[in-house]
């Protein structure tokens, strides 16, 4: 029986192994964790579905397999090994042919084929992967229609690989997917080559960089999966998105008292601590959703020849990590009580730094919150994380003098915010009004419940 390299999203096509639980010659169980894997966004254990024996281990501990390929192989109780061929040294000469045996009089019938431990992902039913779909409707772009990409080998091209493409001047017709079923991925993309004139220019190459600083102290730092991929993503959403941002104050001032009572009024739990303790982000999220479903044309991606909008309000929440971020997903934050999302937050942003979420926790969704509030930075813009749509970047709240109705001068709680919008989908009037609602919503914050 195979073991293979699972595939853990849309856009993951390898995984680092990073630690063997079992060893050649060791007994597994259905269930057992045979080996942990690490992507550019999370990390997981892998466990075995079958009993039998770990006959064969192909990945070492710090190697790279990619989706779909055998990393080790389990002895069944029948002694029958993997009829998947082990890989080969690239400098290994090939055996000389040997004649083929004549043809018993009787062939006996051929074993079945090696079941897989882990199976690959299936198959999209679209270019892109929204693991939990929630309810959508399809409006088309009467302007444009690029269609799906076909590859020369008749599969699909996934959002990234099409991105990269584009910028690149790669004609994807010409290219044949190594993804699952087919599918062009990023990798395919990144070893092609570009079309002459085409993609857009590259900066000073390392080495033109590490020159500059030859002869400066400095320390090298190699770039890991996760930092890789935020770089490459952060400069393809800055080149292939365009921003535009809306910048609003609100009075938050009954929005903190709403915080401060329903924190008073926590029951206790058995422990006699609070059962809750609500912070005012939970708010913000909650408040965020509701203005994306009273703004429902807001509340939308860009799907390349059509504009997917949604339902149900599933809010990213930017959550910083050690070496970079993860964006978790708040999915149907517009139905969820804010205690609810409380909880759920501190569950997602706890795993999400011990690198334990799953690609169904962090993809997806048609808008995302960034908050730096408590790092005292009063404002300043969030970049767009594709496929969302719009992003919210909240600063710190500060006291800050205002004119009252009758022209004396008061004080105010007061928080500076910032929507980044992706103009294909957003143009300035409709992001201005979903502003103005969510400023509504925070202002009167208790519309937020009705």
């Amino acid at each position: 029986m195979d073991v293979l390299m699972p595939q853990l999203g849309e856009t993951v096509a390898e995984g680092k192994i990073t630690k063997w639980f079992k060893q050649s010659g060791d007994a597994v169980a259905p269930g057992d964790n045979l080996f942990e894997i690490e992507t550019d966004k999370t990390s997981m254990e892998v466990p075995a579905i079958e009993a039998g024996t770990l006959g064969e281990i192909r990945y070492q501990v710090g190697e790279t397999a990619k989706v779909g390929e055998v990393v080790a192989v389990i002895v069944g109780a029948g002694g029958a090994a993997s009829s998947s061929p082990a890989p080969k040294p690239a400098a290994a000469k090939a055996a000389p042919a040997k004649p083929a045996p004549a043809p018993a009089a009787a062939a006996p019938k051929a074993p079945a084929a090696p079941m897989s431990v882990v199976a690959a992902a299936p198959q999209q039913s679209r270019d892109f992967a929204y693991p939990n779909m929630q309810p959508w409707r399809e409006v088309r772009t009467p302007e444009r229609n690029y269609g799906r990409a076909r590859t020369a080998g008749g599969g699909h091209v996934t959002p990234l690989a099409r991105r990269l493409a584009a910028e690149r001047g790669i004609d994807l017709s010409q290219l044949k997917g190594s993804g699952p079923h087919g599918r062009v991925v990023a990798r395919d993309v990144e070893t092609a080559a570009p079309a002459r004139g085409g993609g857009i220019a590259a900066g000073p190459s390392a080495a033109q960089i590490k020159a500059l600083f030859q002869n400066v102290e400095h320390e090298v730092v190699p770039l890991d999966g996760m930092r890789s991929t935020i770089a490459r993503r952060l400069v393809e959403a800055k080149q292939t998105i365009p921003h535009f941002y809306l910048t609003t104050d609100l009075d938050i001032g009954r929005l903190m008292a709403m915080r401060e009572d329903a924190n008073a009024a926590a029951p206790m739990d058995a422990s006699g601590n609070p059962a809750f303790k609500l912070s005012l982000n939970d708010f913000i999220i909650k408040a965020w959703a509701a203005a994306l479903i009273r703004t429902p044309a807001a509340n939308a991606v860009w799907a390349e020849d059509s504009i997917l909008r949604f339902a149900h309000a599933d809010i990213g929440v930017a959550v910083a990590i050690d070496g970079g971020l993860m964006t978790p997903v708040i999915r149907n934050a517009d139905t969820k009580a804010v205690t609810a999302i409380s909880a759920e937050m501190r569950d997602v942003a706890e795993r999400a730094r011990a690198k334990k979420l799953m690609p169904a926790e962090y993809q997806g969704g048609a808008s995302a919150i960034s908050n730096l509030g408590m790092y005292g930075v009063r404002e300043f813009s969030a970049i767009i994380n594709p496929p969302h749509a719009t992003i919210l970047a909240v600063g710190t709240t500060r006291r800050a003098p205002v004119e009252a109705e009758d022209g004396s001068v008061k004080f105010i709680s007061q928080m500076t915010v910032t929507l980044s919008c992706d103009h294909r989908v957003v143009d300035g009037a409709l992001g201005a009004e979903l502003l103005a609602t969510f400023k509504s919503l925070v202002e009167k914050p208790v519309t937020i419940l009705v």
